[in-house]
């Protein structure tokens, strides 16, 4: 059994062990961040039946995944990283998650190709929980307001995604997050990565990303 196989498997019965005492109706979804990785990680995976996968570039994603997207139609492919509203166009084209929405001009760029595509992608609202200067997402005394206007213009928001400050324990940030999710009506949240899944999990997180101790350290 390949090493990225066996890692996963670990992973998911840390998970379930760890939620064991909590009776959870389904686990959070693994998404296998194959960022930097090339295809022959990730095969495996794919083998083995996992079906969630992210990437943080879309001109990476489109040379790793526009092929076998095309023969493996059950694949959900999720962007992780900061989107850029010329490479809308190309992310709602080939992914069907995107997790980083973070504002208004984006919103608008995401309908607009939806629309043209006649593809409706679904969106994780990325929220700024610890108010840094440096990170990008709504301000969470903004996110009702991001929400309406999201709906409005047509656009499928299923969840929040958040990136907590670095070297701090990340515990109160994933309980904040739950309760911001409980409080505006959503059913998901993307938050967790390798260093803090199990916290995350705990917190319920519906999403997981994880990448090294998937694939193992990046280059």
């Amino acid at each position: 059994m390949h090493k990225t196989v066996q890692n996963l498997i670990k992973i998911k019965n840390e998970i379930m062990s760890s939620l064991s005492k909590k009776s959870l109706d389904k686990l959070p979804k693994i998404i296998a961040v194959s960022k930097t990785f090339d295809i022959q990680n990730i095969l495996p995976l794919i083998d083995y039946g996992h079906l969630d996968f992210g990437e943080n570039k879309v001109q990476e994603a489109i040379e790793k995944w526009t092929d076998i997207k095309k023969n493996n139609p059950n694949i959900n492919l999720h962007m992780l990283g900061k989107l850029q509203t010329n490479k809308v166009k190309s992310a709602v084209k080939l992914f069907d998650y995107i997790h980083s929405l973070d504002n208004k001009k984006l919103a608008n760029k995401i309908s607009l190709e939806q629309t043209k595509l006649k593809k409706k992608i679904k969106l994780f609202i990325q929220v700024n929980v610890g108010n840094e200067n440096q990170k990008s997402g709504i301000d969470k005394n903004n996110l009702n307001e991001f929400l309406q206007y999201c709906k409005e213009i047509n656009l499928e928001i299923i969840g929040l995604m958040c990136l907590p400050p670095a070297n701090l324990n990340p515990i109160q940030y994933f309980e904040e997050m739950n309760l911001l999710k409980e409080n505006i009506k959503l059913d998901h949240l993307s938050m967790g990565m390798s260093s803090d899944y199990l916290s995350a999990a705990n917190n319920s997180a519906t999403y997981l990303r994880i990448g090294t101790n998937i694939f193992g350290k990046r280059n």
